[in-house]
């Protein structure tokens, strides 16, 4: 199988990244040449994955965020991501359908992987999505979700749970595509605090 490094994509990871995501071969052939460019070895390591991270979000700090977007990418827990976790990654969060995505955001936010959120991983994602909004955007957020714990509060509440509850993957995917509200919380989106801010000032 000696030909992952020689920089074409083995036929087999081809077959199953078309039957899994719905990008193309042309699309996955360069994607794959240019992920050889960035890490010849084949494999991101969560520190690369971070420094190309904090390429999209100059202004703040998205470490903590890209640490468990990393976690959660990094289906079988070896440290690294290698092309294949990379695309399906990618596919999830851009081109994935709402359930998909939510089983992506699922397990971002079941940070010890024991699959049930309980009310302290919210608080965790939440206070590392907060150090990536600006804090003249943060101004700009309603009351009841301008720190982390009152956000992690509301989320909570939305979903009917008490203090120590837990949330299954189930729960968490029906609550949140019944509530529009749910996903505006547990996503980062700046661009929409940005077109807020637009719409108040004008």
């Amino acid at each position: 199988m000696g030909n992952s490094k020689s920089g074409a994509l083995s036929k087999e990871i081809l077959e199953e990244l078309q039957l899994n995501t719905k990008f193309t071969e042309e699309e996955l052939c360069a994607w794959y040449q240019s992920f050889l460019k960035e890490c010849p070895s084949g494999r991101i390591t969560r520190q690369e994955f971070e420094s190309i991270y904090s390429k999209f979000f100059p202004d703040s700090d998205p470490k903590a965020y890209a640490q468990h977007v990393f976690r959660s990418f990094d289906a079988n827990s070896d440290g690294t991501l290698d092309f294949k976790e990379y695309v399906i990654a990618l596919h999830m969060t851009t081109a994935g359908k709402p359930t998909q995505k939510l089983e992506w955001a699922f397990s971002l936010y079941d940070v010890d992987g024991n699959g049930a959120i309980s009310k302290n991983e919210v608080l965790e994602i939440v206070m590392a999505i907060f150090k990536m909004i600006k804090p003249e955007d943060v101004k700009h957020l309603p009351d009841d979700e301008n720190t982390p714990e009152k956000r992690a509060e509301k989320i909570w509440a939305f979903f009917g749970k008490k203090e120590d509850d837990k949330l299954t993957e189930e729960e968490f995917i029906e609550g949140t595509l019944a509530n529009k509200e749910i996903l505006r919380l547990i996503q980062f989106e700046p661009q929409k605090v940005k077109e807020r801010i637009k719409e108040k000032n004008q």
